[in-house]
């Protein structure tokens, strides 16, 4: 008995540290990502192509900056005309082409009488993406002549005009609601021409509770063949509804489209719907689940894209401390908010540190999709915009995904050969030079922050039809195309 007495005790000891150790609570790291991300070895110069006209925001509320013009995306005109289009937030769409023609407005949406508004907080509301449908300069196909635009705009019923502060709040108490999302599809009489001229109709709306993480990239899968499920499908990515730490949890609630990759068909409407459900949306069959879903537990992905092997990269905007590149996968939880790059938020580990994040638990109670490349606050505060190079003007960017960050105006890239969910690739900055020489797009194109001090660049990237890079940047209104170094 007195063996026995002796083994029952040394055990104790022993399992006394394991006990203590599991009751501890998770401690958040100080420095999720210690080591800085190197220059590399690839060096392009940053050329002026075009700039944007100057335009002014409807109202200046506390925290909004000094835009030169809130630019934002550059595409080209599916219709192997050369010409670009490009948006400015404050609702105006412009037109250029491939040689940098002066630009001209194609379309001014605050002008069109469809609730526009922006007046709320003027960063980051307005004319928030386009997309012309595949089919655009098709004659005779369903998409001909047809694009969408996504935009915010005040609540159903309460009229456009809506700038006053005084009515804004009572709007906002009367209808639980900041704003609303909304996709609206334009048909152009003529493909052909550089001023819009036909009519519109109301694709999509849906609600949000504040004037932040709003509706951005609307998109069809370029590489979609007409024979593909994915043909003619608009994709859309929606914030998590604004505010700090989505406090709704609207990113782990598969009944709400925000927080999410929605995938809809803007054609296929019925008697209940202005657009159709694809029949192999991931979520189409789950009770309670909003059928538009395509991925969730997203917080902010203000842009995604497609390489032509048909892999979506979506860049997911973080709260506190990590930006995350992803790869699309259908029906996929991306974690937010109880996840944050490979680490675990204190909504994930149930710790009151908000802002901080922590080691993964052993186990994931959930299937989380992680991300295949990640940065933290020391080298960027929001990710934007990211291509893969497919481009013949820069060889040595070839097959690379090229991403930028907003704020600092940082040029970033990955190889895309061997990317893992959770196994975050690793990342170098792309060197640019202005007039041969070598700068910080900041010290360039830097303006006042109002987010943080200091200056920032909001800087986004577009492409045109050749594949070919360019930066804009809000700051000045430059639109500057990448192109490689002489010799190079």
């Amino acid at each position: 008995m007195q063996a026995i007495a002796s083994w029952r005790t040394a055990a104790a000891l022993l399992l006394a540290p394991i006990a203590a150790f599991a009751q501890e609570p998770p401690q958040p790291l100080g420095d999720p990502l210690p080591d800085a991300i190197p220059k590399g070895d690839i060096v392009v110069a940053a050329v002026p192509f075009v700039r944007a006209p100057n335009t002014t925001d409807p109202a200046k509320p506390v925290g909004t900056n000094d835009a030169y013009a809130r630019i934002q995306y550059l595409m080209p005109v599916p219709d192997g005309s050369g010409r670009l289009v490009f948006n400015d937030l404050r609702g105006f769409l412009y037109v250029t082409d491939a040689s940098g023609r002066e630009p001209a407005v194609y379309l001014d949406i605050s002008d069109q009488d469809v609730g526009f508004y922006n007046a709320q907080y003027p960063n980051e509301t307005g004319l928030l993406g386009f997309a012309f449908h595949p089919q655009f300069a098709h004659e005779g196909k369903p998409g001909y002549g047809k694009l969408y635009t996504a935009f915010t705009a005040v609540p159903a019923g309460f009229g456009s005009n809506i700038e006053d502060a005084a009515l804004k709040q009572l709007m906002f108490y009367v209808s639980g609601q900041d704003q609303e999302d909304v996709i609206r599809e334009w048909t152009v009489a003529d493909p052909a021409a550089n001023v819009f001229d036909g009519t519109s109709r109301e694709v999509f709306r849906n609600a949000q509770f504040a004037a932040t993480h709003n509706i951005g990239t609307i998109a069809f899968n370029p590489y979609a063949s007409e024979d593909s499920s994915d043909f003619a499908l608009l994709y859309a990515s929606i914030g998590d509804g604004g505010s700090a730490n989505d406090p709704q949890d609207n990113g782990q609630d598969l009944a709400t489209p925000l927080g999410a990759i929605l995938r809809i068909d803007p054609l296929g409407g019925g008697e209940d719907r202005a657009y159709g459900i694809p029949a192999d949306n991931p979520f189409v069959d789950r009770a309670g689940a909003a059928p538009e879903t395509w991925a969730y537990g997203i917080r902010h992905a203000q842009h995604f894209s497609w390489d032509k092997d048909g892999r979506m990269f979506i860049n997911d905007i973080g709260q506190d401390q990590v930006e995350e590149v992803n790869l699309g996968v259908p029906g996929g939880n991306y974690g937010w908010r109880l996840r944050e790059g490979t680490f675990a938020t204190a909504f994930g580990v149930g710790s009151a540190e908000i802002g901080s994040v922590f080691p993964l638990p052993p186990t994931d109670e959930e299937l989380f999709v992680y991300p295949v490349a990640q940065y933290d606050h020391d080298e960027g505060y929001a990710i934007g915009s990211g291509f893969v190079y497919r481009g013949d003007g820069i060889p040595a960017l070839e097959g690379r995904y090229v991403f930028a960050d907003i704020t600092r105006g940082r040029i970033f890239t990955i190889a895309t050969d061997a990317l893992q969910p959770g196994h975050p690739a690793p990342i170098e900055e792309l060197r640019l030079t202005f007039d041969g020489e070598e700068r910080a797009l900041i010290d360039v194109a830097g303006f006042g922050n109002t987010y943080h001090g200091g200056l920032r660049t909001d800087l986004r990237l577009g492409h045109d039809a050749a594949g070919e890079l360019y930066l804009l940047t809000k700051a000045d209104g430059w639109i500057r195309k990448l192109v490689a170094m002489p010799g190079s």
